[in-house]
């Protein structure tokens, strides 16, 4: 009997070294499977943390929203067919529901059906949805896996790299998919309303009555999603100035200066968010290349807009000699250039430097050079032009006046010719191209 004790006793020690080390193995993978989600591309980064997060829970998509990230808030990785019809004021409504640093699992409205959701929200305000999914140990290891990727996307955006800007500035998926859930809401509205009135089972008193209720209950709706519109898609060249002035607000005590705002009109033109978000980088990066002059004191920020264009001025009290070629400068010129800007520089010896940028609020049209050397004809390039500013087919058909089957024709010409399989990969292709290679 003590022998058989003694077996068992050591049957059990012996499992439990094993789950042990299988514990470890497991830590191991996951540590690996994490530092190659955090090195991927930017388009890669939803199906990477899938297939890493897939052997923690099972599910059938996966949604990744960030509104920091003006290049691509909405990412995601499973179902095409599903993804496409999951809108981002869907995912913003979870996203708004739930506190920061918070993992839950419900029943939500995604797609247009209520599905099972594992949803988790970062410490930065980010989403993350996994739809369908499967039992955990802990549901909190996912928040932090989570919680790690969330401040890697975090730093990209905030590091403002000229590669990152030129995607952005030239993609405005963001904007342009906004904008087009808007468009489809209203005509759903509208479509609902001419069903109402062509009803030939109504009278007229009951049929005003109904369409007054569709059109009212839809007004309500459009409201709310115009806001989320704006919150991804623009922002009001006031708030940005706001943002921008809490920001700068830590260089006044890092840098011993003082720094004076010149508020922007309060009826100028809203800013695209890649460009709100990129000024306010172009700003900082100015400010420290002119504090770190000798003898600096005061820099005076503003910001105009002369409906086309958003105009940045600043002005210091230091020595003046600073020039347009100063090396200090290279990476402030980087970023004007990402944009599509351009920066020009006055030093007045003894008065001081005066910096002006131009930017762009509309972004830059394709070249002709990319058609001759894709051999692209002049209508495939007009729609690359657009799949590359995420537009859907049915706008594409109705912007070039085309039928959406043609538009699918100059899509599979465009993607044969680009060597590719997708949109996505088209409109990395073509946005490779614009990208210099010094950037990167």
């Amino acid at each position: 009997p003590m022998l058989r004790c003694m077996s068992s006793t050591s049957s059990v020690i012996v499992t439990s070294r094993q789950e042990s080390a299988l514990r470890i193995v497991d830590q191991g993978n996951l540590l690996h499977g994490l530092a190659n989600v955090l090195a991927a591309l930017p388009a890669d980064v939803a199906e990477y943390f899938s297939v890493l997060l897939d052997a923690q829970v099972s599910h059938s998509a996966l949604f990744i929203l960030d509104v920091d990230d003006v290049d691509a808030p909405k990412k995601h990785f499973g179902d095409g067919d599903f993804a496409a019809r999951v809108a981002i004021a869907e995912l913003d409504a979870v996203r708004m529901s739930a506190e920061e640093n918070s993992v839950w699992r419900d029943a939500v409205l995604v797609g247009g059906s209520v599905k099972p959701v594992l949803a988790a929200v970062a410490g930065t305000g980010a989403l993350l949805l996994l739809v369908d999914p499967g039992p955990t140990m802990d549901d909190r290891v996912i928040l932090e896996l989570w919680q790690i990727l969330a401040l890697r996307i975090n730093q990209r955006a905030s590091s403002a790299s000229p590669t990152y800007l030129m995607e952005s500035r030239v993609a405005s998926s963001a904007r342009m998919e906004a904008v087009t859930e808007l468009a489809d809401r209203q005509i759903t509205i509208l479509e609902s309303v001419l069903a109402v009135l062509r009803r030939t089972n109504l009278d007229d008193r009951a049929a005003r009555q109904l369409a007054t209720d569709i059109t009212s209950q839809g007004l309500v709706d459009v409201r709310e999603e115009s806001h989320r519109v704006m919150t991804f898609a623009e922002e009001p060249v006031t708030s940005a100035f706001e943002r921008l002035r809490a920001d700068l607000r830590p260089l006044e005590r890092y840098c011993d200066i003082v720094l004076q705002f010149v508020d922007p009109p309060v009826d100028g033109r809203a800013l695209p968010g890649e460009i709100a978000h990129g000024a306010r980088a172009v700003v900082h990066g100015a400010v420290l290349a002119l504090a770190g002059q000798p003898d600096i004191s005061r820099v005076r920020v503003e910001w105009g807009c002369d409906g086309k264009n958003l105009l940045i001025n600043l002005r210091d009290d230091g020595p003046g000699r600073l020039t347009a070629e100063s090396t200090q400068l290279d990476s402030l010129r980087q970023r004007v250039a990402a944009l599509d800007g351009t920066l020009s520089l006055v030093g007045t010896e003894g008065w001081g430097t005066e910096m002006a940028v131009v930017m762009p609020l509309d972004p830059p049209s394709m070249r002709r050079e990319d058609a001759w050397s894709w051999d692209l004809s002049r209508r495939e390039m007009e729609v690359l032009e657009c799949l590359t500013s995420g537009m859907r087919n049915r706008v594409i058909a109705s912007q070039l006046g085309i039928s959406e089957n043609t538009v699918k024709f100059h899509a599979s010409r465009i993607f044969r010719k680009l060597g590719v399989s997708s949109r996505s990969g088209a409109a990395a292709v073509a946005l490779q191209r614009r990208v210099p290679t010094s950037w990167h």
